[in-house]
C-alpha cells in the first residue's frame, strides 16, 4: 500500500522550499531571500515564512546550500578571553551575534584562543567561514592591517584609532563618559571620580575603556569639574582598597562614574563601611548592562550588549553581499536615572 505524500511535503517526504512557498502563499524565491537574508523582506511575510518552516519543519540542505553559494553559512566570532574581559557581559554580545546569525541562517564558531593575526590567518585559510567578527577590538590593533589585506569580510565590535576600509560597530564610549559628567555637574557635583577598567584593559590599549576615560576627562575639563580617573581591579578586596585609596587622597569627591561592572556590588558595599553613603554623600552612575544597573537601583549609561550584537551581524551580512556599509557606526548613549544620584545639597 502506498502512502499518499503529507500536506506540504514532496513526494519523497522531504520538506522543499517549494512545499514552505505553498503553505506560506508566497514565491519561493520569496523563502529563499528571508532564510538567507539576501533581500529585505516585510516583518509580517517574513514572520509568515518562519512559521511555516517551523510548521513543517523544514531544514536547509547544508550541503548542497553551500555548493550552490560557495558558501559555508558559518561566520567566526573571534573573542579572544584576556585578563580584565568581563565574562558575564562578553556572552551577552555573543549570544546575540548566534541569535542573529541564525535569522540569516548563519552559524557562529566561536574562537576563543588570543592568537592575534596568526589566528586570522588561520581562520581565513580553513575556509570554514564566510566572515568573521572581531571583539576586543584595541586602539592599536595589530589584527586590523591584515583584515584589510584579507578577502574575508569582516566587522568589528569595537573600533580601532584608524577605521579606514573597516566596518565597526560599537556604542559611543567617549559621549558616553561625557553623559555622566553633565549629569552629575548638573546635580552640583564638583568633583567626580572615574573608577574603570581594570589596568591590564587599559594597559593593551582597549578602545572603550580609553574612550570613556577620554570623554570624562573632556566633559569634566567642559564644566568646569575636577575629574580623578584610575583603574579598578577586580574582587570585593581589590576595589574596597582602590576605592578607600581614592576616597583617602581626594575626600571631596561626591560623585564616582564605575566602568567595571564586576566592581559595581562591591563599591555599593564597600561605600557604608567607608563612611559615605549612596546617594547622601556620594552619587553612583555606572556604565554597564542595564540588568546590572536596575537590580542595584543604579543610574547608568547602558551597554546594548544585544543591539551592537544584532548590528554587528547584520553589517557582516552586508558585507558578504558585497553591499556598502558605513566605517564606524556608533549607538548613542542613553542615560537612565534611579536612586544612586542627587543634588549636592540633599
Amino acid at each position: 500500500m502506498t502512502r499518499a505524500p503529507g500536506r506540504g511535503r514532496s513526494p519523497a517526504g522531504q520538506v522543499t522550499i517549494a512545499d514552505v512557498a505553498r503553505h506560506a502563499g508566497v514565491a519561493a524565491s520569496t523563502v529563499s531571500y528571508v532564510l538567507s537574508g539576501k533581500r529585505v523582506i516585510s516583518a509580517v511575510t517574513r514572520d509568515r515564512v518562519l512559521a511555516s518552516v517551523r510548521a513543517l519543519g523544514y531544514h536547509p540542505n547544508a550541503g548542497a546550500r553551500a555548493l550552490a553559494s560557495r558558501r559555508a553559512n558559518v561566520i567566526a566570532l573571534v573573542l579572544p578571553l584576556r585578563t580584565g574581559m568581563q565574562v558575564p557581559v562578553v556572552m551577552q554580545f555573543a549570544t546575540a551575534v548566534v541569535t542573529t546569525a541564525r535569522r540569516f541562517d548563519h552559524d557562529v564558531l566561536l574562537v576563543t584562543s588570543d592568537e592575534g593575526p596568526a589566528g586570522l590567518r588561520r581562520i581565513a585559510g580553513s575556509a570554514m567561514v564566510d566572515g568573521v567578527l572581531l571583539m576586543d577590538v584595541e586602539l592599536d590593533d595589530s589584527r586590523v592591517p591584515l583584515l584589510r589585506e584579507l578577502a574575508l569580510p569582516s566587522v568589528l565590535i569595537g573600533h580601532p584609532t584608524d577605521t579606514a576600509g573597516l566596518a565597526c560597530v560599537d556604542l559611543d564610549f567617549h559621549r558616553a563618559g561625557e553623559v555622566c559628567v553633565e549629569h552629575l555637574a548638573g546635580l552640583g557635583h564638583r568633583r567626580v571620580a572615574l573608577l574603570g577598567a581594570p589596568a591590564a584593559v587599559y594597559g593593551r590599549g582597549t578602545g572603550f575603556a580609553h574612550r570613556t576615560r577620554a570623554g570624562v576627562v573632556a566633559a569634566a575639563a567642559r564644566l568646569g569639574v575636577d575629574a580623578v580617573t584610575l583603574p579598578c581591579e577586580e574582587g570585593p578586596a581589590a576595589v574596597r582598597r582602590d576605592l578607600g585609596s581614592l576616597l583617602d587622597r581626594h575626600p571631596d569627591v561626591s560623585a564616582l562614574v564605575v566602568q567595571n561592572e564586576s566592581a559595581v556590588g562591591p563599591v555599593l558595599a564597600a561605600l557604608p563601611a567607608l563612611g559615605r553613603q549612596v546617594p547622601r554623600d556620594v552619587s553612583v552612575v555606572a556604565i554597564c548592562p542595564d540588568q546590572f544597573a536596575d537590580q542595584a537601583g543604579l543610574t547608568s549609561v547602558p551597554v546594548p550588549a544585544e543591539e551592537i550584537g544584532r548590528q554587528a551581524v547584520a553589517l557582516l551580512m552586508r558585507r558578504l553581499r558585497e553591499d556598502p556599509v558605513p566605517e564606524v557606526t556608533l549607538l548613542v548613549p542613553r542615560l537612565t536615572v534611579r536612586d544612586s544620584t542627587a543634588g549636592t545639597g540633599r
